[in-house]
């Protein structure tokens, strides 16, 4: 922590594109889960997009990250009214490049980063199983660099 970011660009899943340093400004919220339609990444990815509103009040960019398709991620993000980004990490150079760890060795890992607007990493937790934990820590450090949590 308390490191800057390296910038990145990657497709998101409607055919856009997703560019960490035209977010300079406004805190990003990257959460890192396993897979598309399995118990535990939706009930994170509903979590934060029944947040959502709260983080986006609080000037955050929430983003989701998984190594599935555009295709899947767009099915998800449909069915289940995702409001947020979700960007594929099919290679793995986006977990490489912000370290985040396998569960076990084998699973992809569940972290969610919190960079601030100006681009530093001010936030890591890594839970495979505290979904809630995911999106109640980021929301207070989003809230406590935006000074949110002061009104």
């Amino acid at each position: 922590m308390g490191d800057a970011v390296p910038d990145f660009e990657r497709r998101d899943s409607q055919g856009g594109r997703f560019r960490l340093s035209e977010k300079c400004g406004a805190c990003v919220v990257l959460f890192f889960y396993p897979k598309d339609f399995t118990p535990g990444c939706t009930a994170q990815s509903c979590a934060f997009r029944d947040s959502y509103e709260d983080f986006t009040a609080a000037g955050a960019t929430v983003v989701g990250v998984s190594s599935d398709s555009d295709a899947s991620h767009q099915g998800f993000a449909g069915k289940h009214r995702l409001p947020f980004t979700l960007i594929s990490d099919a290679d793995g150079s986006l977990r490489s490049l912000l370290g985040v760890p396998k569960t076990l060795w084998l699973f992809p890992g569940r972290v969610t980063y919190v960079i601030g607007p100006d681009g530093v990493l001010r936030h890591v937790f890594n839970s495979q199983i505290n979904i809630g934990g995911h999106i109640k820590t980021a929301l207070e450090v989003v809230r406590s660099l935006s000074g949110a949590d002061k009104k």
